[in-house]
């Protein structure tokens, strides 16, 4: 099973902008109890902690729940997503977590793990190990409150099964809410690290272009530049290292879709080094030697699946309001691919 199995919870999807004009004939109502019976699977309480973490704004300044909607007034709130109905079966699988406190985990998720359950992933998720990990925490090392907290991981972004790397995860309600307005404003910092085809031809440069389903196969996704169709998206890309036939690059995202970087990327005409959903899984650079396919296809083995890897991420602590930075290391499988297509360009370059 491949990435496109898990796309039909895209990153951009994990929490919702909504937009309310009020009517002329509205009597004044706290903004609350307005909302809990406009907005689908909304609590009181969850409109309460939204306005707490400043997601619900009237003409566009944040307000406090005791705000008395009149009309005319025009509402807007960022809200997580309400879960899918999935039972979350807890499973003691080893994690590599980057930073821990009360509020949030920052976990360097492995190539090959699916974040969420979902239609033909219901174990093995990184969901599932988190769940068992909360169960297991003492006390002390946990806020979990089952008056206040969500009894759940809270996800707000995700990264694809076979992208390694930095995925933060809420631990509380308000922390949720925070975090899905700091995506959805765009407050994030992520850089990723890419191996893709070709001899990058700019040092650095942006991509620009909406990404939405592609119109033939619904499980991968592709670039409209006219804008007609997907959503707006925004890809900086920076080259690290050039090796010949394939280009090491950092992308920063400005904005977040499902494959945003790889159907990105293939769009400008480097697709990502072993990407088979976007034609990065068979030779695309390179002689018609039949050493040098070897070589290709050695490399396609020591890292088998796309060289994709979310290396930071920086962001506001949403409890403190400090910046805080987390950093990964590069995993064995794309440190190798890296390592043998360096060596190879040196021994080219000495020939």
């Amino acid at each position: 099973m491949n990435d496109a199995d898990d796309i039909d919870l895209p990153e951009e999807e994990l929490y919702e902008h909504l937009r309310i004009e009020i009517d002329k004939g509205q009597d004044l109502l706290r903004i609350d109890k307005y909302l809990m019976n406009r907005v689908q699977n909304a609590t009181r309480t969850k409109i309460q902690q939204a306005a707490e973490a400043g997601s619900v704004l009237v003409n566009g300044k944040a307000v406090k729940a005791n705000y008395r909607v009149k009309p005319f007034d025009v509402v807007t709130i960022v809200l997580s997503k309400p879960p899918r109905e999935i039972e979350l079966i807890p499973e003691n699988i080893p994690i590599h977590i980057v930073y821990e406190d009360e509020h949030i985990v920052v976990v360097n998720k492995v190539p090959g793990m699916v974040v969420h359950p979902g239609y033909g992933n219901y174990r093995g998720t990184l969901v599932n190990a988190l769940v068992y990990h909360f169960q297991h925490l003492p006390a002390s090392k946990t806020s979990l409150n089952p008056d206040t907290d969500i009894q759940r991981p809270g996800l707000v972004h995700r990264i694809d099964k076979n992208t390694s790397g930095i995925i933060i995860i809420a631990k509380t309600e308000l922390a949720m809410m925070r975090l899905a307005k700091d995506f959805f404003d765009r407050n994030m910092d992520r850089k990723y690290i890419a191996l893709v085809w070709g001899n990058v031809e700019q040092n650095e440069g942006t991509i620009t272009g909406n990404v939405g389903r592609n119109l033939k196969n619904r499980k991968v996704m592709d670039v409209f530049p006219n804008g007609d169709i997907g959503k707006h998206a925004i890809t900086h890309y920076k080259v690290l290292e050039r090796f010949g036939y394939v280009t090491l690059i950092e992308c920063k995202l400005e904005t977040g879709r499902t494959h945003q970087i790889r159907v990105h990327m293939k769009h400008l005409g480097h697709p990502l080094f072993n990407d088979i959903d976007y034609g990065g899984d068979r030779i695309l650079k390179g002689t018609t030697f039949s050493k040098y396919k070897q070589f290709v296809e050695n490399c396609f083995a020591v890292c088998p699946r796309h060289a994709l890897h979310a290396k930071t991420l920086g962001l506001k602590h949403p409890a403190t309001g400090k910046p805080v930075f987390f950093d990964s290391e590069i995993p064995a499988d794309m440190t190798a691919l890296i390592e043998k297509w360096r060596k190879y360009s040196s021994a080219k370059d000495l020939e």
